[in-house]
């Protein structure tokens, strides 16, 4: 709990105090900050040189180009920055625009051809021109004062400039009158697209104005209109300075789009859509799959439209087409190069399946643990000795020459952490309760209240709601207590998957290489506040055989015991891994925020401070779930292939939202009280008790926002505030929107509540179900994602063959040789930092929050509690006291461990939903 309290404690002392206040104060950052800045890393916003000498003397010095953040000098000089009297006559004076384009780390041919085309056509008028957008209207037009256009200087004398970021100039004379730049136009008539990061106007008396773009800038033949970048000084829409006005409007039409057309590429353009593309009818009548969202069977939350014409479904892109996205939600280039790194070894088991006739049945299981430890000793080809087939049907040279060089052999994988300390742990009951509450889905286990558990499925259809579950098959574990009075003093826990799976058991189980049962595991806290597991219930459909319907597994007494006790905690296991990916881990954190995300950019102005807020917290998101569509969730996808719910996984996932999914219980602590894990407790400093100590999935995102709106009118006035919300509820979540648990966006503490949700689902509650998903699966008898075969009885056939080698029968049952190591190839990718990762606590782009004094400082202090908590963290995992994250051979609890290097490290907490 002191954990929790810390965390609840500091994250509301600095941000409630630190919060955006609406008048803003003079930019001040105090000595303490600026220590702290080192700590952080952050580019700084393009300056130029000569602007910290004498601007009154001439400067002849050369732009120059860098990879850092310094910038580039004119060779005009800059006037002093004027600043006059309102009653004398307005003068003209130099202004000038510092620009930060960033290259590509590696450019195609064509690229590079283009690009020193639109180097050559740039000295003859094919360039890029700039106009500033005063926040003042011009008495005389009407509309928003203008500067003259500018052009980008220097562009084909820097077109073999290597760095990352290249800074050029850009020069206008505007009148002392001119008011202060609120935005920027920018037209591209080159004929490649460019990637603006930044704009940075210099020569006006308040000081450099800072324009974030971070954009991708068409060529106008793509795009004919004129690009529009705010500056970074946030405003609600009902103090947004009248020259903006109209320009903001603009922008937000120009997001939203008219909702028709096939959307190209390189489009920005934000809109919903149902998930009507995962099958493809068209390959064959077997991949073939509803409609997802839209209707009352199958209700979603919406994605991103695409516009493609539908055939039985909207047409499918197959790799390796890419999926539309808007141009600014792509990966970055290290983000895809990493990807691409690792679907290295998915290429390769995309070639596996076509081998199927030269594998023999002998080799197709693990027949024996060493086959087990050889994807991690030899690889997966060499084992089954297919190496040089597989390379010889390899397209790519290059990769063939990759494979060979590799000093780890093909396809070698990495050892999981959970086999790393300990060979064996995974075997033993207490790891097995350990990971329900610190491995890689923490959030299915609540506290047990009713004992035995009942059904709430439909007595007519699923048959008897009581369980099988009575007080002899656990009392001899329960250290002397009555059932009751370890329910009553909370001792008993729960994960119960009887009601999800049960529906679709008969389905599942007549797909081939599936089996599977409906679970529900009891587990009772221990005098060492550890858990241990003391019974698992396994139903079938009611239409199998009686003796088989519904059966109790108790803790092993005798060696047949312990190795059906081992099957039953796979089966769960497998359960739990299905639960894991189609409802915590993928519904809840990846699809359903993809409506807010939507609905932020087209009701949301850039200058808008919850949009600003928020922003961090959607990168990559509508990427990565695009490329889910195409690879992870469609028929015949990764989740279908390597998952127990096979080809009915969406509707499982469909039926999760319909009756579980709660966006009110989606944060901390409404969800730990929800599952009986915590209680309200006024003597607590935060009014939670948790039920035992050591739990390590506890709160640390509050609120980031509070003062922008001292009084509750101000929120229910802002248009594109209510905009927003109203969008992502009844369009983004149409399906749900009836319900009356959504909170109402009235007041300053349910913007909070609302706000504090999605931060918390995109960095903290993602992380906590993401990276551990190699870590502990990776390892496959650990963590099956299916089982194959069922526990036998003795009058089963199967029953001589478990009983004569009761490990081959185990290993048999797991998911086969191909399926795991499929399964392990996309938790490695999806387990993966990237080394543009940016966590919570960082912000790579500072200059978003520079235009309000006090969110800077709220935002340094943020990331110094970021890095105190690391602290807690590091000093919790040594206390020798918590022994679900310390003792031999037990894997430290590191998920929620803010920061992260590269690769698959089991901590690391990003600010957005990114794999």
């Amino acid at each position: 709990m002191a954990f929790a309290n810390e965390i609840m404690a500091s994250s509301s002392r600095v941000l409630l105090r630190n919060s955006l206040k609406q008048n803003q104060s003079p930019f001040l950052v105090s000595p303490v900050l600026v220590r702290l800045r080192k700590a952080v890393k952050f580019p700084v916003a393009a300056l130029s040189e000569d602007l910290l000498r004498d601007p009154s003397s001439s400067s002849s010095s050369s732009s120059s180009s860098s990879s850092s953040s310094t910038s580039s000098s004119s060779t005009t000089s800059v006037p002093v920055p004027v600043s006059v009297v309102p009653s004398e006559k307005p003068v003209k004076f130099r202004v000038r625009a510092v620009v930060t384009v960033r290259n590509k780390i590696k450019e195609g041919f064509k690229e590079t051809l283009v690009k020193h085309f639109d180097a050559l056509t740039d000295n003859i008028g094919q360039n890029i021109v700039l106009e500033l957008i005063s926040t003042e209207i011009d008495p005389k037009t009407k509309a928003a004062k203008k500067s003259n256009e500018a052009v980008l200087k220097d562009w084909s004398k820097k077109i073999n400039v290597k760095a990352e970021r290249v800074n050029y100039t850009a020069e206008y004379m505007v009148d002392s009158n001119f008011g202060e730049p609120g935005a920027i136009t920018v037209s591209n008539k080159h004929q490649q697209e460019f990637f603006l990061e930044c704009i940075t106007i210099e020569g006006f008396a308040t000081g450099p104005v800072h324009f974030p773009c971070n954009s991708w800038v068409q060529a106008r033949k793509d795009h004919p209109g004129k690009r529009i970048f705010f500056s970074n000084k946030p405003y609600l829409p009902g103090d947004t300075p009248a020259g903006l006005r109209f320009l903001r409007e603009k922008e937000l039409r120009n997001l939203r789009g008219d909702g028709k057309g096939v959307r190209n590429l390189s489009d920005r353009i934000y809109d919903f859509d149902t998930y009507n593309d995962l099958g493809n009818p068209d390959r064959a009548p077997e991949f073939a799959r509803p409609t997802i969202g839209g209707s009352e069977q199958y209700p979603y939350p919406r994605r991103c439209r695409t516009g493609r014409l539908p055939s039985d479904t909207e047409s499918r892109l197959e790799k390796p087409n890419p999926m539309y996205v808007p141009r600014d939600e792509r990966f970055e280039e290290s983000k895809q190069n990493t990807f691409s790194v690792k679907r290295l070894k998915a290429v390769l088991h995309n070639l596996i399946p076509g081998l199927k006739a030269s594998i023999s049945a002998d080799n197709q299981d693990f027949n024996d643990f060493s086959d087990v430890d050889g994807l991690y000793s030899k690889g997966l080809l060499i084992q089954l000795g297919l190496q040089d087939d597989v390379l010889k049907k390899l397209p790519l040279p290059n990769v063939v020459s990759k494979i060979q060089e590799s000093s780890q052999g093909l396809l070698k994988y990495d050892t999981p952490k959970i086999i790393s300390k300990d060979k064996f742990a995974w075997l033993r009951d207490d790891e097995f309760a350990r990971q329900a509450i610190a491995g890689v889905n923490p959030i299915g286990i609540e506290r047990l209240q009713v004992f035995p558990p009942v059904s709430k499925l439909d007595p007519q259809i699923y048959g008897p709601q009581e369980s099988a579950l009575k007080e002899e098959h656990i009392l001899n574990q329960l250290n002397g207590m009555t059932v009751q009075q370890a329910i009553d003093e909370n001792k008993l826990f729960i994960i119960d998957y009887h009601d999800v799976y049960l529906p679709f058991l008969e389905r599942i189980n007549a797909l081939d290489g599936r089996k599977a049962y409906a679970t529900r595991t009891i587990f009772f806290l221990t005098p060492l506040d550890t858990l241990k597991p003391v019974a698992i219930e396994l139903s079938l459909p009611p239409a199998g055989p009686s003796s088989r319907s519904k059966r109790v597994v108790t803790p092993a007494i005798d060696a047949t015991t312990n190795w059906m006790w081992q099957l039953a905690k796979a089966h769960v296991c497998a359960n739990d891994a299905g639960v894991h990916q189609l409802y915590n881990h993928w519904l809840r954190t990846h699809a359903c925020m993809e409506p807010f995300i939507l609905a932020a950019h087209r009701q949301m102005s850039a200058m808008h401070p919850i949009f600003k807020l928020l922003d961090p917290h959607m990168r990559y998101t509508l990427e990565i779930n695009a490329l889910a569509r195409q690879s992870l969730i469609n028929a015949d996808g990764i989740i279908e292939n390597c998952f127990t719910p096979g080809r009915y996984a969406m509707e499982i996932s469909s039926a999760f939202y319909k009756n579980y999914w709660r966006f009110d219980m989606d944060t901390l602590p409404a969800d730990l009280i929800r599952r009986g894990m915590a209680e309200p407790d006024p003597s607590q400093p935060h009014g939670l008790k948790l039920v035992f100590e050591d739990y390590p999935i506890e709160n640390w995102v509050r609120t980031y926002v509070n003062h922008y709106y001292p009084h509750s009118s101000l929120i229910i006035n802002d248009k594109e505030l209510q905009a927003w919300y109203s969008e992502s509820i009844n369009v983004g979540h149409a399906d749900r929107s009836h319900e009356s648990w959504w909170p109402t966006l009235n007041n300053s503490e349910n913007l909070v509540t609302v706000l504090t949700t999605l931060i918390w689902l995109a960095s903290a509650q993602h992380a906590a179900l993401n990276f551990g998903q190699y870590p502990y699966g990776g390892y496959v008898p650990n963590r099956p994602p299916l089982m194959r075969r069922l526990i036998p009885d003795e009058s089963d056939p199967e029953y001589a063959s478990f009983i004569a080698d009761p490990q081959k029968y185990f290993l048999n049952a797991l998911p086969s040789l191909l399926q795991a190591s499929k399964y392990m190839a996309v938790v490695d990718t999806l387990s993966t930092h990237s080394p543009d990762e940016e966590y919570l606590g960082e912000r790579q782009q500072p200059s978003i929050w520079s235009g309000d004094a006090e969110i800077v400082e709220a935002f340094y202090e943020f990331s110094a509690e970021m890095r105190r908590i690391e602290k807690v963290i590091d000093g919790r995992n040594r206390d020798k006291k918590l022994r679900n994250r310390c003792g031999a051979g037990v894997l430290p609890y590191e998920l929620l461990a803010p920061s992260s290097e590269p690769g698959v490290t089991c901590r690391g907490v990003p600010n957005s939903v990114s794999t």
